[in-house]
């Protein structure tokens, strides 16, 4: 295995990442993950809304009480990450997973399953899944060299939105032969694959020992300062935490708004979801290319200001195959978008950050962005109660323009190329305090920038 801090192979010398043996577990386990979330994400609203009969404002609360704990949760799992073994987390946090979701399938079978059941897995299964994520992301780069982080995204992204794909008609299936309830076990399955897969990776970890009198709250502080210290991590995790609120509330209402108001059935629901799961895998294999031939920072900022752009169908359309074509497609081209700049920023910020901060540096993303979905939600069921579901989706498409502007007025947007690797840091914890300084000096942007790995795999995910 590469350590983090060895030299960077040439090119000719690296070695394929589909024979480096952990990495392939780590990949199997996530697929997995990811292929049962996108059952669930396609099962649970039609659960709710079709099965349940949920109403806007209910609809609102599942998906506030889903998003509430890793808002509250997330910078204590990336310091927890940072101090104890990831791999025992992320195997937790699966497990809990797997027993919430398995309740809800036997709650139907016992005909006692209600909306407060399934916002009481929401919220179980969002406090595990923060777990499992804070640790998961921050991983990679303890079993790859970070010469090769950029392509390990790169390849994880495409694997993630094929098996995004392969969740939402497996989703579609299982819920026309089962019932939407016992459909969920498919992803109950898919959290014990995941535990397997993550328990049978044998890199060694090297977890940083907690320092005798150190509170939690000490070490959670260094990440906030951490991030907030390099404008690259800071201008990155504002622009995921802007675009995380603007399709919050998009996604609070999109399912609403597709079965009832679009009269969309589960099924044709679930080809939509994989036919833009297809462009999350195209954006994802293309962004290495799109970043070395036009830059990181113009080829993201493109990506924001289309984004915007295709919701446009969506606010348009009326029942009937060819608006149901139009959503497809517009969503395909949202999510090659949201794949290409998710791909690239999260490859920067895991370059430019020390080993010993990255779960930390993760987490404060993870809060912010995770901080921004719940108020989200709530607004969105203010709003849709108030001036309608489209109305409400036309806000949030106007708020897609922040993140936008936000990487605009930044130096980020000049970016032409990959950052390098930051120094070596001691483990002295006032060198923590900081980000190590870019070898080419801070006044140069490029030397000097997201949906569970378990992240909001709903359409239009932030990166």
């Amino acid at each position: 295995m590469a350590s983090s801090t060895d030299p960077s192979p040439s090119p000719s010398a690296r070695p394929s990442l589909w024979r480096h043996r952990d990495f392939r577990r780590y990949l199997t386990g996530q697929t997995a993950s990811v292929t049962g979330s996108s059952v669930s994400i396609m099962v649970i609203p039609v659960l709710a809304v079709l099965e349940l009969d949920a109403t806007t404002a209910e609809v609102a609360w599942l998906t506030f009480l889903g998003q509430l704990p890793p808002a509250l949760l997330a910078l204590y799992a990336g310091a927890l990450a940072d101090r104890h073994a990831k791999r025992k987390q992320m195997i937790t946090g699966d497990l809990i997973s797997s027993a919430a979701l398995a309740s809800v399938p036997v709650a139907a079978f016992l005909d006692r399953l209600s909306l407060p059941h399934l916002m009481v897995v929401a919220a179980v299964q969002g406090g595990a899944g923060v777990l499992h994520d804070a640790a998961a992301i921050s991983l990679l780069p303890s079993l790859v060299d970070r010469s090769l982080i950029q392509r390990s995204n790169s390849r994880i992204g495409a694997l993630f939105a094929v098996a995004a794909t392969a969740g939402s008609s497996l989703g579609a299936a299982l819920t026309a032969l089962l019932g939407p309830a016992r459909a969920l076990l498919g992803d109950v399955l898919s959290y014990l694959v995941s535990a397997w897969c993550t328990a049978r990776i044998q890199a060694s970890e090297n977890p940083r020992p907690a320092v005798e009198g150190r509170r939690l709250h000490t070490e959670i502080g260094e990440g906030l300062r951490y991030v907030h210290g390099d404008h690259r991590l800071r201008t990155l995790t504002l622009v995921n935490a802007t675009t995380s609120f603007a399709l919050a509330l998009m996604n609070t209402l999109w399912a609403l708004y597709l079965l009832r108001s679009l009269a969309m059935s589960a099924t044709v629901f679930g080809v939509v979801l994989g036919f833009g799961a297809l462009g999350a895998a195209v954006g994802a294999l293309a962004a290495p290319s799109l970043a070395a031939r036009y830059g990181p920072g113009p080829m993201m900022l493109a990506a924001l200001a289309l984004t915007p752009v295709t919701q446009i169908p969506l606010l348009l359309a009326s029942p009937g195959l060819v608006w149901q074509f139009a959503i497809g497609t517009a969503l395909f081209l949202q999510l090659a978008c949201a794949a290409a700049a998710g791909t690239t920023q999260r490859s920067i910020r895991q370059v430019v950050t020390a080993g010993a901060m990255q779960a930390r540096m993760q987490a404060v993303s993870t809060w912010l962005t995770s901080g921004a979905r719940p108020v989200a939600a709530l607004l969105a069921g203010g709003l849709g109660s108030w001036i309608g579901v489209r109305a409400t989706l036309i806000v949030g498409s106007c708020l897609l323009l922040v993140p936008l502007v936000v990487l605009y007025r930044s130096p980020l947007r000049t970016l032409r190329e990959m950052p390098g690797s930051p120094a070596v840091t001691p483990p002295a914890t006032a060198a923590l305090a900081q980000p190590a300084p870019s070898p080419r000096g801070p006044a140069v942007p490029r030397p000097a920038a997201p949906g569970d790995v378990r992240h909001d795999r709903s359409p239009g995910g932030s990166p």
